[in-house]
């Protein structure tokens, strides 16, 4: 049995370690089509299903957690051609239940986490999935000023002009609201507003829309406010971002704030208290969700206290107090009619289903993802074949299996050389316990057109180094040119120089170039040579270091020559270097591996080197320095007793520390409770201030 049909209690360690490697590179895919293409390509319940078996296996195996896991992800990156607003509160996701079961563990966890006894004291909210784009709008005494997508959840896109065309949405508020207040919600479009729309788009000959998500999401993000007005959008308020002072003490009070200050908000929310309520009012929406004149993909359930939500703090890209309880997939059939090869900037090779389109719940499918070789053989998949797909929401579905088989269908053969010009083999990498992957790699690595491609896009995304116009297009125009060619990131930074002496053959006499748009593509370039640490980390794209990664990897080395000097280290077999990085919380061996392979590379330093000579690197932000414990790195172990150990964690970053996990010559504090062992053992060996956890709450006040 292939490792992504195992059971996750059957699986070894080395099995597991192999899977999570291919649940990031899988989900990452579906996180870039969703959030920033607005064009998925798997349904909900499949993208849903891949994120559960990843926690599923993480909590099975917490040592072999990926530091960039997609249990820590939100979003995507922000798309080109909007500016950018940085969220003064995150914008998180949520965490997702599947069944009754799931409920009743999201309710019963908050009741561990705040150390009480089940016992209905709990209340929750309970409120329909809006389909739709999420939104935050702030005011500054009383006017609208801003409004930005969720983006990647710290950073979003700059729609003001556009949400202001919503008439749903006030442009003052009443005068008893504070002088700051975001207000989030999720923007939409009704259904019979969809229908209108596709009607007149139809009569006047052009394309059709798919779906009313998609539909909302490409009409806020029109960069003329005006075809957004001509649209009819509309809006729910249920959550709020920075808050001057807040109106009210609960989660049910503060939507019938939104209601009073003229915000539409949703009428089927309810406060319960208990989980049969909760469960009972989930399935009284279900029986209506076709009757409902929006899109909903289920209910989400917030605990309604605002204290017992601060107690309970966030995960890293989830808040603990609430859920989404998604509803079911829907299914068809439909010809499989060809099945595609497409190579990651990693080297991975993904198969593609290319479908006869078909209308699933409204919505026309024509491709779906294949995973990878061992999916297609455990599906029993071939050419021609009539498939049951999946879709859930908006999205594309996946094939779930073979319904009948012609007998033309013809068997696909997994390719055994990279499709790239250079044809080089294609490669299964073993894991740690010798266990053959189940990714399939082109070995040509730089060499590979593919995966050098795909490197200089994921340099220049909007995660990284965020160069104005000089996206995917450009790239792939820049890479083939002979003339300007860029190969390497460095090039990037030398190119108005190499323009300078190409005579009449400069780039503003060029085709879609003008002296303008070349001047503006020069001036953003020397834009990106001052960046931040932890972007230039997460640019070079080296394997396992995601966006988190690279911002721990920042906070803990605080400048370039330090993360340049432990990586060559690490790449060197430095033992010390090794067990300072690995001991910082969220990074694993996994990374720590894959930053000595990329650093022992002399490619990779002669790359390294040519480009950081062309840049200004940034120091990492240093922490708030308004706590004794700023700042420093803290350990937890032993049983704790008057905090859980999440919420020591939670505690100790809210006040600017570090928190390990495991003791090193860099922890500056040890917090001791009862039964702690070896952990204990060696602070007092290397000297590390311990304390109880009374000396603790004395330390922080």
């Amino acid at each position: 049995m292939k490792n992504e049909t195992k059971p996750v209690d059957a699986l070894s360690e080395a099995e597991a370690k192999a899977e999570l490697e291919r649940l990031l590179s899988e989900i990452g895919r579906h996180d870039e089509a969703y959030h920033t293409q607005d064009a998925p390509i798997i349904a909900d319940a499949d993208y849903d299903a891949l994120k559960q078996r990843n926690l599923a296996i993480e909590e099975r195996f917490p040592h072999l957690k990926l530091a960039e896991s997609p249990s820590e992800k939100v979003g995507a990156a922000v798309a080109e051609g909007f500016g950018k607003i940085t969220h003064r509160v995150p914008m998180l996701s949520l965490d997702n239940a599947f069944s009754d079961e799931d409920v009743r563990d999201f309710v019963h966890s908050i009741y561990r986490f705040l150390g009480q006894l089940p016992d209905n004291s709990i209340a929750l909210t309970a409120e329909p999935k809006i389909d739709g784009l999420s939104m935050s709008i702030r005011y500054e005494d009383g006017k609208l000023v801003s409004a930005a997508t969720r983006g990647d959840g710290t950073t979003g896109e700059n729609v003001t002009a556009n949400v202001k065309t919503i008439s749903e949405i006030p442009n003052t508020l009443p005068a008893v609201a504070p002088s700051v207040v975001e207000v989030r919600g999720e923007v939409y479009m009704a259904k019979e507003d969809f229908l209108a729309l596709n009607e007149r788009m139809a009569a006047e000959g052009k394309q059709t829309y798919v779906n009313p998500r998609n539909t909302a999401a490409g009409s806020l993000r029109q960069l003329d406010a005006k075809v957004t007005a001509r649209r009819k959008l509309r809006f729910f308020a249920y959550s709020w971002g920075e808050m001057s002072e807040m109106p009210a003490d609960t989660q049910h009070s503060m939507i019938e704030v939104f209601k009073d200050w003229g915000f539409p908000v949703n009428p089927l929310t309810r406060r319960l208290e208990s989980i049969e309520a909760l469960i009972d009012h989930y399935n009284e929406i279900g029986l209506a969700r076709a009757d409902l004149p929006y899109d909903i993909d289920g209910v989400v359930y917030k605990v309604d206290r605002l204290d017992l939500q601060a107690r309970l703090g966030f995960r890293s890209r989830s808040p603990r107090w609430a859920i989404a309880h998604k509803f079911p997939a829907e299914k068809a059939s439909t010809r499989l009619t060809a099945i595609d090869i497409q190579v990651g900037r990693t080297g991975a090779l993904t198969p593609v289903a290319r479908l006869e389109p078909i209308t699933v719940g409204g919505v026309v499918v024509t491709n779906a993802t294949l995973h990878n070789g061992e999916e297609i053989e455990r599906l029993g998949v071939r050419i021609g074949d009539i498939v049951q797909i999946q879709r859930a929401g908006d999205v594309i579905p996946q094939v779930l299996g073979v319904v009948s088989s012609p007998e033309d269908a013809v068997a696909f053969e997994f390719p055994t050389t990279c499709p790239c010009d250079l044809k080089t083999p294609v490669i299964r990498e073993e894991t740690a316990g010798g266990v053959e992957g189940v990714i399939r790699r082109c070995s040509g690595e730089f060499a590979c057109p593919f995966q050098r491609k795909e490197h200089l896009k994921h340099f220049v995304s909007r995660k990284a180094f965020d160069i104005d116009g000089l996206g995917d297009k450009q790239i792939e125009f820049f890479y083939d040119d002979s003339l300007l060619p860029i190969r390497q990131p460095a090039d990037i930074f030398t190119l108005k120089a190499r323009d300078e002496a190409n005579g009449l053959q400069r780039l503003k006499n060029r085709e879609g170039y003008g002296e303008t748009s070349a001047q503006k593509l020069f001036d953003a370039i020397d834009a990106a040579r001052t960046v931040a640490l932890d972007r230039l980390i997460f640019s070079l794209g080296i394997r396992h270091v995601g966006e988190q990664t690279a911002k721990t990897l920042a906070r803990a080395y605080g400048d370039w020559a330090s993360v340049h000097e432990a990586a060559l280290a690490i790449a060197g077999g430095d033992k010390a270097a090794i067990e300072e990085m690995d001991a910082l919380d969220d990074i694993g061996p996994a990374v720590v591996e894959a930053i000595g392979r990329f650093f022992g590379e002399p490619h990779n330093i002669g790359m390294v080197d040519r480009l950081t000579e062309q840049l200004t690197i940034l120091e990492a932000e240093k922490p708030a320095q308004d706590s004794p414990v700023a700042g420093l790195t803290v350990v937890f172990t032993g049983s704790l007793e008057k905090m859980t150990r999440d919420e020591a964690k939670a505690m100790a970053e809210r006040l600017g520390a570090k928190v390990a996990g495991s003791v090193s010559k860099k922890t500056d504090i040890l917090v001791a409770g009862p039964g702690a062992g070896s952990k204990l053992a060696k602070a007092q060996e290397l000297g590390v201030r311990t304390m109880d956890e009374d000396g603790w709450f004395e330390l922080v006040g």
